[in-house]
């Protein structure tokens, strides 16, 4: 099905019901904070995570500008997702959305200060930390969660959106399905045939990955600590195009058509595909509204499918 039809079927049709989930609304115990370099402009800047009210979601707040975290505020952009609200920018927000979204922190307000920019600026940037979502993991562990309470100090019952039909969308070899599910579940699969055998090893090649996210921590153990990872002989290129100025080897995982991962040693074998189920959790927690779950309850299969791409599909079943 093309994407403006499959568009379509969903608006004259049933597709999404939203049901409790067994839970309340949670927000942070207290302030979580974390700062470092930005991936794409190599600038620094400070997150501060806030605890919110139940019902006001996950936003983001820079510049006197509120920007929330949904995909009715993301741009097109490359290699990051990106959030806009009146002429202010937030990029790469994935990983920390991803974290927050599989850690259910489902109302925050996300400040974040640009470190070494004037007041006048724009647009601002998650730091890339160590390339994964491991430390915001941590941190919110440590600090640990709440529940959220509405304005007249009630709980919130949390809803999660649960899928009635199977839907999919695809382009070329790549293409994203979702099938009906008691819970949600993830299964994921790259292909980087010309960087499948180098000394003799596999560097990345075929991958695919699956599990649930959401349940008995699994999250945080077997996806929150793969690294965003690249391709050595397209740094230069990306370079050139004003992108990934703050990446370096304490931040990626890169590997050579020559020589194989520079960087070793995985923390896992399969850490790439990995951290692609960790952007697409990041990507639909922008379906979130009013502190519920953004996380389609169904079984989602993912193959080769750009960010750009994953926000299509999310928009489609919002």
């Amino acid at each position: 099905m093309a994407i403006s039809g499959a568009l379509d079927a969903l608006k004259s049709s049933k597709l999404i019901s939203w049901k409790p989930c067994g839970r309340v609304q949670q927000t942070l115990k207290r302030c979580v904070e974390a700062s470092g370099t930005t991936l794409h402009s190599g600038k620094s800047s400070t997150v501060r995570l806030l605890p919110e009210l139940a019902g006001k979601g996950r936003y983001f707040y820079f510049n006197s500008k509120s920007i929330p975290a949904s995909i009715d505020y993301a741009l097109e952009s490359s290699l990051c997702t990106t959030l806009s609200n009146d002429g202010v920018k937030i990029r790469t927000v994935e990983h920390l959305l991803s974290a927050l979204e599989a850690m259910s922190v489902d109302n925050c307000r996300i400040e974040i200060t640009n470190l070494d920019s004037d007041d006048s600026d724009l647009d601002s940037e998650v730091p890339i930390l160590d390339g994964s979502a491991r430390e915001w993991v941590e941190r919110i562990e440590k600090d640990g969660l709440v529940a959220a309470k509405d304005e007249c100090g009630n709980d919130c019952e949390k809803l999660a959106p649960y899928l009635n039909e199977p839907i999919h969308v695809s382009k070329n070899d790549s293409f994203v399905a979702a099938f009906p599910s008691p819970k949600v579940r993830v299964s994921y699969g790259i292909d980087f045939p010309q960087y499948f055998e180098m000394l003799s090893k596999v560097a990345i090649g075929s991958q695919w990955f699956s599990l649930a996210p959401l349940e008995d921590s699994l999250y945080a153990r077997e996806i929150a600590p793969s690294r965003t990872f690249c391709i050595y002989e397209e740094v230069e290129h990306m370079r050139n195009a004003g992108l990934i100025k703050g990446g370096s080897l304490d931040n990626a995982i890169v590997c050579s058509a020559s020589k194989g991962w520079l960087n070793p040693p995985l923390r896992f074998s399969d850490e790439p595909c990995r951290h692609k189920i960790l952007d697409l959790v990041g990507d639909l927690s922008l379906l979130a509204r009013f502190g519920n779950q953004g996380l389609l309850v169904a079984h989602m299969v993912v193959y080769k499918a750009c960010i750009i791409y994953l926000h299509v599909f999310a928009n489609m079943v919002r």
